[in-house]
């Protein structure tokens, strides 16, 4: 069984080099997918599903479109 790290809002924007605040503003706009967990109404994503919404972000080299989740 693989560990799989759940990141927080905290953790996204260090991975993308933006402020916690614009990660938010993401989800609330509907371009970040659904949380893989939520806990004490809290959200958390799984790694590897921020690798892959990273990968496929507009701006990203032409790496994938810029489809909402």
């Amino acid at each position: 069984m693989t560990d799989r790290r759940l990141w927080s809002y905290k953790e996204i924007a260090a991975h993308i080099s933006v402020q916690p605040d614009t990660v938010r503003s993401y989800r609330k706009h509907g371009l970040l997918p659904p949380p893989d967990h939520v806990e004490g109404g809290k959200p958390y994503w799984f790694d590897d599903t921020i690798r892959a919404w990273v990968a496929r972000r507009p701006g990203n080299r032409g790496r994938g479109g810029g489809e909402r989740w």
